[in-house]
């Protein structure tokens, strides 16, 4: 990772005040959370969208998790592929849907309803826009919450993945990267970094 790990020898009360807090909630203060803790501020807010994203919004959770998934992949952002795959197919995603999103190739639902979110947040993320016709489909499954909620979640997992990227938060030690040919990798590795390892 290209900051240090803080300690709870490093951390002023704020901070171990907010790791206490995030690692019993979570288990463990680890991945975006050991960035996050040097702003305090920040960590706080990003921990309660993502609680948010995660947990309490409207969004059945197998299409939560398929948000995090496709922006995951969107940003090549390893560790967080890697935490939520299993979760993913265990929620409810199709093995072939997933594999079909970690090849970048188009993906195939039998659930009407799971289509048309699929290609909302596929076209929120590869088109930047959103046509009448997949926001119409859309809004018919999830109404006015359930796409802002969709957006939330897709932004909360994006702003995750810029985050293990740009720090370099180190793959988890029992697995091996998802995407080896990720975008970006030969750069930073001809800079004399070891390349992106979210």
């Amino acid at each position: 990772m290209r900051l240090p790990v803080l300690s709870e020898d490093d951390m002023d009360p704020r901070q171990q005040e907010l790791a206490a807090r995030i690692a019993g909630r979570r288990g463990a203060v680890r991945g975006p959370f050991r960035v996050w803790l040097h702003s305090p501020e920040m960590c706080e807010r990003a921990d309660s969208l993502g609680a948010f994203a995660r947990f309490d919004c409207s969004l059945p959770k197998h299409l939560r998790e398929l948000t995090l998934l496709m922006a995951a992949r969107n940003w090549d952002a390893q560790y967080s592929w890697n935490a939520h795959v299993h979760q993913a197919i265990e929620a409810g995603i199709p093995e072939a849907a997933v594999k079909a999103i970690a090849e970048r190739r188009a993906a195939d639902f039998d659930n009407e309803t799971d289509q048309a979110f699929y290609q909302f947040c596929r076209e929120v993320l590869e088109e930047h826009f959103v046509s009448d016709v997949t926001f119409a489909r859309a809004l018919e499954h999830f109404d006015a919450k359930g796409l802002v909620d969709a957006i939330g979640a897709l932004g909360n997992f994006t702003m995750l993945g810029m985050c293990l990227n740009t720090f370099q938060v180190d793959l988890q030690p029992d697995r091996e990267p998802p995407f080896p040919d990720v975008r970006g990798h030969a750069r930073l590795a001809a800079a004399g970094g070891d390349g992106p390892r979210p």
